[in-house]
């Protein structure tokens, strides 16, 4: 990171900025091209180690390249806030913002299990309660997609 005066280390505090995201943005090359969807999300930690949670359709773009890859990009931001020049000058403005970017090994969950505790993330993270029943149905209907994070970046600028 080349702003090292911005860049934020404290892991409760990176986990602050996730949980004030409301998207993730998940990243994927495709031959010479980026592909990147935005995504609600689920963010579990065990120990010591954090996974995001997806759930998507179970086909498609994101799924093939999920298969073809098994490695993905991520990109989550928040608090943004443009700070403006008193006298006007274009140069002058800055903005206020909060990101955290990594990557790590992307997979499909296989098991009901794992399916219950990704969904539950992600309702968690949503609507801010983990009480949840997923119907059988429902569960198997979805696909459910976790990153297990191997690297990351926090940068704030405040």
């Amino acid at each position: 990171m080349r702003r090292k005066d911005r860049e934020v280390t404290d892991p409760q505090k990176i986990r602050e900025i996730i949980a004030a995201c409301d998207c993730c943005r998940l990243g994927f090359c495709d031959g010479e091209r980026a592909y990147i969807v935005p995504l609600d999300f689920g963010f579990v930690e065990r120990d010591g180690h954090g996974s995001f949670y997806f759930h998507s359709a179970r086909e498609g773009r994101k799924i093939d390249l999920i298969r073809k890859t098994g490695w993905a990009t991520f990109e989550l931001d928040t608090g943004h806030e443009v700070i403006a020049d008193l006298e006007g000058i274009a140069c002058e403005y800055t903005a206020r913002f909060q990101s955290v970017m990594g990557g790590g090994p992307v997979s499909l969950v296989e098991t009901p299990e794992e399916k219950q505790t990704g969904l539950t993330a992600i309702m968690e993270h949503v609507a801010g309660s983990k009480d949840w029943t997923f119907r059988g149905a429902f569960a198997d209907a979805v696909a459910v997609i976790r990153l297990d994070v191997e690297e990351w970046t926090c940068k704030v600028h405040s």
